[in-house]
């Protein structure tokens, strides 16, 4: 018999939500969990007493078969379904992270919930009402933010570069932003902006540069190319993105100088798009992209980039910080929105591209900081506006999702186990490509 405060949920969008684990030896390892998230909690100075001023209510038990069977997926899983709440999600997520609360999740035969939204990109509508410009996901940077640069020697991992000489090196310029100050929401929008900027500049787009976007970020990137008179193609794989993108080109006057071209692989094959560009910006698709899709991902960006062009390519990375925690708590993010997400470290980057392409890293610039801030604003932003989320068709599991993973991304970043890198790159040899 299903549960009666699982009613609001449609089982058929959400099979992990709809049903509470039942069973003798759920039951007997759900006493544990239960006793096991007590102590977490208390490790991690949080209140649940409602009578006090709780950091989480726990409003249902069905929060322990869950953490029984699933451990952090089921944590997140209870949370779509109600079962727990918190005025201060971001908080929770980082105190249990931060003291290392593992639950211990998986009985044999339980198989991870489908991700129902994993297949394309963000719905345009959902981005909305999270955005400070109107139609960007993105991590912003903030005109509070102080850059510091400094130019690093790293290793190179080209295959037998370095064979029979010592570790072979090369420079890369290393630009670290200082934690914004005294920035709210309405900021966002300009930050957002100011990194579409910076992704141009690095890209160096100027009047007759012809840009490649991949993937479409919405608008906000073709939209400050063609303000500069580049000539713009946009590339996704998801028809409504196209749609709305093509929207959001002709409401700002740009659609003239902008080329949206919808491809049928996520990433772009020699049957899916040619041409040579002179820059390209790609902005968070490499961390969502499973392994075997990220070395056709670098050798895309080589392909189609000019002798002597740049690439701009914004990604979330790991840092040495990224603790096995961390990565469990993940788990939920790859069950319903990105079903390939993996941060890769800075090093993982580098390797990635020396190993896969003729392209090398010139310089990386860290925004975490920003990025932390940008979370936290762009989930205030959504849940003042839950009525329109409801009416655009999001589901009360869908929202209390999307909560959830901006709280657990802003709470990694506040932890400093990830943090957002511009990595500009371009061809290491002048003369030819490998």
């Amino acid at each position: 018999m299903r549960h009666p405060h699982l009613a609001a949920i449609d089982a058929a969008a959400w099979p992990g939500l709809a049903d509470v684990p039942a069973g003798r030896l759920v039951d007997l390892r759900a006493r544990v969990a239960e006793a096991s998230f007590a102590r977490a909690c208390a490790a991690a100075g949080l209140e649940l007493d409602p009578a006090g001023d709780p950091d989480l209510v726990v409003e249902h038990d069905a929060l322990f078969p869950r953490l029984a069977v699933s451990g952090w997926l089921g944590l997140a899983e209870s949370f779509m379904a109600g079962e727990w709440r918190s005025d201060r999600l971001a908080d929770v997520l980082e105190a249990l992270i931060g003291t290392g609360y593992r639950p211990r999740g998986g009985i044999p035969g339980r198989l991870p919930s489908p991700g129902r939204y994993g297949g394309g990109e963000l719905p345009a509508e959902l981005v909305r009402l999270s955005s400070g410009d109107g139609f960007s996901a993105f991590g912003g940077v903030f005109a509070s933010g102080v850059p510091t640069t400094v130019r690093t020697a790293v290793p190179s991992h080209v295959p037998g570069h370095s064979r029979g000489r010592g570790l072979a090196t090369h420079f890369v310029d290393l630009t670290t932003f200082s934690d914004p100050e005294d920035v709210d929401r309405e900021d966002l929008g300009d930050a957002q902006a100011r990194t579409v900027e910076m992704l141009l500049d690095a890209a160096r787009v100027t009047a007759g540069t012809h840009l490649l976007e991949y993937p479409s970020t919405g608008g906000a990137v073709a939209i400050g190319a063609a303000h500069r008179r580049a000539t713009v193609d946009t590339l996704t794989a998801d028809p409504r993105q196209a749609r709305w993108v093509t929207e959001q080109l002709m409401l700002a006057g740009v659609d003239a100088s902008v080329h949206t071209e919808v491809i049928d692989h996520p990433v772009p094959g020699p049957r899916d798009w040619r041409g040579s560009h002179d820059a390209i910006v790609s902005v968070e698709k490499l961390e969502v992209l499973d392994e075997r899709d990220r070395a056709g991902y670098i050798r895309a960006l080589d392909r189609l980039l000019t002798m002597g062009g740049f690439v701009s390519m914004q990604t979330v990375i790991a840092t040495d910080a990224l603790s096995p925690v961390a990565r469990g708590a993940l788990d939920a993010l790859r069950a319903y929105v990105w079903p390939g997400l993996a941060y890769p470290t800075a090093t993982d980057v580098h390797r990635l591209v020396d190993r896969e392409s003729g392209l090398r890293v010139t310089a990386q610039t860290h925004v975490g900081g920003h990025h932390q801030r940008s979370l936290a604003m762009q989930r205030s932003l959504f849940e003042g506006q839950t009525r329109e989320a409801a009416a655009a068709g999001f589901d009360i599991a869908y929202r209390r999702l999307w909560s959830y993973q901006f709280a657990l991304r802003e709470a990694l970043f506040r932890l400093r186990m990830l943090d957002t890198v511009q990595f500009t790159l371009t061809h290491r040899n002048r003369n030819g490509r490998r």
